[in-house]
């Protein structure tokens, strides 16, 4: 199967169609400016590479004592130091404008947008095991929606692609798997040296072909897991691989450089738009906001959780609460 999934039903009128206007109850103040056609005016062909920080709705006090994983991935660090300094009620404000604005300028103009995202923790909710997610058919059905207006409508997973594909199972939606790696034509060289890794660790592993993803959200210390597991990290690393942590996940996979920003941005180059959104709630999606930071007109959602890297929720424009919020979001546009 071609690397670059696609059950497509057609999509001679989805380049020109106009969204629909629909009453959805705002789920928080980001949302109901744009469902309310907010942010209009100033100069709309304008280069918007924002690099502002300021989430768009107010965080409770349970939200701000995180306890999931903190994944030391260079991205994520270096969104750490740009977002560290706190932020004046004047510049909170402005990023909500610039926020709002970018949401309304893809909602205004589908034909010239593209809305990409992540899976797991974005369309699908996280579980104990990987192979019992799904995607819930009211997701589903926004995406048919989207997939009807917009020019491009995709999703950049860390499972297989054809995995991936079946887990979404709404025609039109393009996915790419394995991170972007299922698009490095080099990454194929690496099979057999990661076969080789994964027999010599004696941890459950889940093979992906093109990478491996270790677990541990079932261990009963995850404390004692994550120790463990950093010696598997350490391990990869020596033997040439990269090691990555995400939401109680450890991945091990060739030492390219592609990831989900390679990705997204190879999408957007096939389709000839420089207009999207990504949504997403890991370490990984980190690689895509920064490529969607590029773009004439991008906006980056954190699909926040008590798991999510705090660096996610720093480097977004937009941040909802939990794949509902996504949902939510999604019908306004």
């Amino acid at each position: 199967m071609h690397p670059l999934l696609d059950r497509r039903a057609g999509d001679g009128a989805r380049a020109g169609r106009q969204p629909d206007q629909r009453g959805v109850a705002p789920l928080h103040i980001a949302v109901e400016g744009v469902a309310d056609g907010a942010g209009h005016g100033g100069d709309r062909d304008r280069p918007e590479r924002r690099r502002h920080r300021g989430a768009l709705r107010e965080t409770s006090e349970e939200e701000k004592q995180r306890h999931g994983d903190q994944p030391a991935a260079d991205a994520e660090e270096r969104t750490e130091e740009a977002g560290d300094h706190a932020y004046d009620s004047q510049t909170e404000q402005g990023s909500y404008r610039m926020g709002v604005d970018a949401l309304a300028r893809l909602r205004e103009d589908p034909g010239r947008a593209a809305i990409l995202l992540d899976i797991d923790g974005t369309l699908a909710p996280i579980v104990a095991r990987p192979e019992d997610a799904a995607v819930p058919d009211e997701t589903r059905e926004v995406l048919r929606g989207l997939v009807d207006r917009y020019r491009l409508v995709g999703a950049v997973s860390g499972r297989p692609g054809a995995d991936a594909l079946d887990l979404i199972s709404v025609p039109g939606v393009q996915v790419v798997g394995n991170h972007g790696l299922e698009l490095a034509e080099e990454a194929n060289a690496w099979r057999g040296r990661l076969r080789a890794f994964r027999n010599g660790v004696s941890w459950p592993v889940e093979d992906k072909g093109l990478a491996l993803s270790y677990h541990y959200r079932l261990h009963p210390d995850h404390d004692a897991a994550r120790a463990e597991l950093e010696l598997v990290a350490e391990r990869a690393r020596v033997e040439g691989f990269r090691s990555r942590f995400g939401r109680m996940v450890l991945e091990v996979l060739p030492p390219l450089d592609v990831n989900k920003g390679t990705a997204v941005r190879a999408l957007l180059a096939r389709a000839g738009l420089a207009r999207a959104l990504f949504a997403g709630d890991d370490t990984t999606d980190l690689d895509a906001f920064g490529a969607i930071d590029e773009l004439e007109v991008g906006v980056k959602v954190a699909v926040d959780s008590a798991e999510a890297p705090p660096a996610l929720r720093a480097g977004a424009d937009v941040v909802v609460p939990g794949t509902v919020g996504l949902v939510e979001l999604l019908r306004t546009l």
